[in-house]
């Protein structure tokens, strides 16, 4: 593959709902252009995008995978990114550093959850895109009804449609498209045009009309012709065209039916015409050590890059995908990791097309390709020079809120669990791990079930570490809700000197912090010398819990009075003397157990509210208020931890996937009693059954 410069390069991302098509459109364009010799399917696991083991396992994209393709001396980038809510993370990445998005839909079922959320993610990145209305050729295909459902939510986001196409025909009798454009009609992939059969005429002048209008609106100048002479060359339609496609004031629709290598060509040549390369995009600001600046993506500027995917090959090792911003990369060259602050040297660069690696020289400004075996350098980091340090902004992506416990199969397995889930979490922006000191757990985060499944299949086949899961405790708190006082003696003889350490203490409930320990010994008693001990036999007993299990807080101890012996008396035995009167004490303290409450922000189409509400309510939620806004209502609520594990599954169900969620810790709220006593008596048990073994 030679090398190709800025204003030849196109970044486009092809997104939509899981199942609209986009791994068999990236087959045909493939196919197309010459980049493979034969369409491979997704049934059968041979398609050049979905390679991994897993998504050939599972016949879905779980990954966004990179497919150049040479067309009229052009090269698009094309980032087929998967469709799976699950999976967004990687829709994400692949439309932050795209220059224009492809957003399909199926022709039977129209604008669908997913469709929503990459047409939200493509304006959170301000970019261009085309619709394209996909398998025209299915039984049921419906054109005027799917433009009808897209036209209807693009309006309510005020955004205008513009066909650029017509279907020559529907269902079992498609056989291409009429474009508007070149004024010819196209069957098949569309290489080459033929005159518009004589019964489309009247449709096509009436489109075309519109087509010339919208174009019109792209420059003045097109405007006065076009309102002089009622028409535009073919030109300056393709100009004013290109502009209002830039601007984000008109979305072109387009037609295949992608599976049966229809409609290709034309669609093709919308992309080199009307997006934008690299060089137009508009210029990215970045911070660097004295302020904000911006960089024009071109080959003159300092050397930049941003890191967009980091993924491990059992074969090649880590490898690093990334966009250059601005300078040319060449091979070998050492760029300052300004993330990580260390030097990395870009060793084997290469161009990736599915899992076909193809070697390459030098990358220009604007173009995507992949780097082997960078030592730290993860997803999210910028790459320059080290006498130019700048740092590119890390998109923003959702936070995860499905959480499941992990731990190791093995003995072998737990050494490694630690590094294994680090490396998960780098490569994958949307997961995140950490040890719940509480429960004692590790907890792993994701977007939901099938994202974590996938996970812990990646973790053994990757790094061969082999994890189990499994529901994650509530971190829960054990607290006091009064005075109480208690003594205990600790006596032990067994030959020679014995142990002996007798404690009076007092504990109360302390809200200004989580502990404190103080004393008011007088007289010789006591020697305050043991109070060290005492303090750590207390604080030993508050991490591991007194009566369910779980670390006792916000609790002042007064030890104010004890017994030593001259002979007998040592620290251990005054450790234990505090740890046991201190648990006695805590008994008779109203003991009750805390649970973390969650500030809770639950956005769903107005249809919904009544439904969440009511669920709210069965999840001891309380409402805090509501926003509206176009179409969308958030439920704001607390909400106890407990009832909002498995929300991401159920919330899925109530909305059918419209509905999405955001929580973060509010505060620690008293248990209810009949919900404490269960907990408290598991806990009991379980210790019982510790002393019998």
């Amino acid at each position: 593959m030679k090398e190709y410069t800025t204003e030849h390069l196109r970044n486009i991302a092809l997104v939509a709902h899981g199942g609209a098509g986009k791994t068999m459109m990236a087959e045909a364009f493939l196919r197309y252009t010459g980049g493979s010799t034969r369409l491979g399917k997704v049934e059968d696991g041979t398609t050049v995008s979905d390679y991994d083991e897993e998504e050939i396992r599972r016949k879905i994209s779980l990954y966004t995978s990179v497919l150049p393709l040479e067309y009229r001396d052009h090269k698009i980038n094309l980032l087929d990114a998967p469709g799976f809510t699950d999976f967004v993370g990687e829709m994400i990445s692949a439309l932050s550093v795209a220059d224009g998005a492809i957003i399909l839909i199926d022709s039977v079922s129209g604008v669908e959850v997913g469709t929503e959320l990459a047409w939200n993610y493509a304006d959170q990145f301000n970019l261009p895109r085309f619709i394209v209305i996909n398998k025209m050729d299915r039984e049921n295909a419906n054109f005027e009804k799917a433009y009808a459902s897209v036209e209807t939510f693009a309006n309510a986001a005020n955004r205008r449609l513009v066909r650029v196409q017509i279907p020559w025909g529907e269902k079992l009798d498609f056989k291409g498209v009429i474009d508007l454009i070149h004024m010819k009609a196209y069957a098949g992939d569309g290489k080459a045009g033929i005159d518009i059969p004589a019964d489309f005429q009247s449709a096509v002048d009436e489109a075309r009309h519109v087509l010339i209008e919208a174009a019109a609106e792209g420059e003045d100048a097109l405007l006065e012709k076009y309102l002089e002479t009622g028409e535009l060359s073919g030109e300056e339609l393709l100009r004013g065209l290109k502009d209002v496609v830039m601007s984000g004031s008109f979305i072109p629709v387009f037609i295949t039916a992608a599976g049966h290598e229809k409609g290709i060509a034309p669609l093709l040549d919308g992309i080199i015409d009307f997006m934008p390369a690299p060089s137009e995009h508009p210029d990215i600001v970045v911070h660097g050590n004295h302020g904000d600046e911006k960089l024009h993506e071109s080959d003159k500027g300092p050397s930049a890059l941003y890191v967009w995917k980091t993924t491990a090959d059992p074969f090649v090792g880590k490898m690093t995908y990334f966009k250059v911003i601005s300078g040319v990369m060449t091979a070998d060259m050492h760029l300052w990791n300004n993330t990580k602050s260390l030097d990395e040297r870009m060793g084997g660069l290469h161009i990736q097309r599915g899992k076909e690696q193809i070697a390459i020289k030098n990358v220009h400004a604007g173009d995507i390709a992949v780097v082997s075996k960078l030592s730290v350098t993860a997803t999210g980091d910028t790459l320059c020079e080290k006498n130019h340090p700048i740092t590119i902004d890390v998109p923003k992506y959702p936070s995860p809120l499905f959480r499941v416990a992990v731990h190791p199969k093995t003995q072998i397995d737990a050494a490694k669990i630690s590094p294994t889930l680090t490396r998960l979490c780098e490569e994958d922006l949307t997961l995140t791990w950490h040890n719940e000191h509480a429960t004692g757990q590790t907890i792993l985060a994701g977007m939901g079930d099938q994202h974590i499944d996938v996970a812990i299949r990646r973790a053994q086949s990757k790094f061969q570490v082999g994890l189990v899961i499994d529901e994650p405790k509530v971190p829960y708190r054990e607290g006091i809700t009064r005075k109480a006082s208690a003594q205990y003696r600790h006596k032990k003889q067994s030959g020679g000197s014995g142990q002996f350490g007798e404690v009076h203490l007092r504990i109360e409930p302390y809200m200004e912090g989580d502990f404190e320990f103080t004393d008011e010994l007088v007289g010789m008693s006591l020697s305050k010398s043991y109070l060290p001990p005492i303090e750590k036999g207390i604080r030993a007993s508050m991490e591991k819990g007194v009566f369910a299990g779980y670390p006792l807080s916000n609790v002042r101890v007064i030890v104010y009075d004890g017994k030593e012996h001259p002979v007998d008396s040592k620290p251990i035995a005054f450790e234990t003397a505090g740890r046991e009167a201190f648990k006695l004490a805590v008994n008779d303290a109203g003991p009750v157990l805390f649970e973390p409450i969650m500030n809770v922000h639950v956005t769903v189409p107005d249809s919904n509210m009544g439904d969440v509400m009511g669920d709210m309510n069965t999840r001891r939620g309380r409402v805090q208020g509501t926003e509206s806004e176009r179409g969308n209502t958030t439920v704001n609520a607390h909400v106890p931890l407990v009832e909002m594990l498995r929300y991401t599954t159920e919330l899925r169900s109530i909305t059918g996937g419209r509905g999405y969620f955001s929580m973060d810790f509010d505060h620690y709220d008293v248990v209810p009693t009949h919900l404490a006593q269960p907990i408290m008596e598991a806990h009991k048990k379980e210790m019982e059954a510790k002393k019998e073994e």
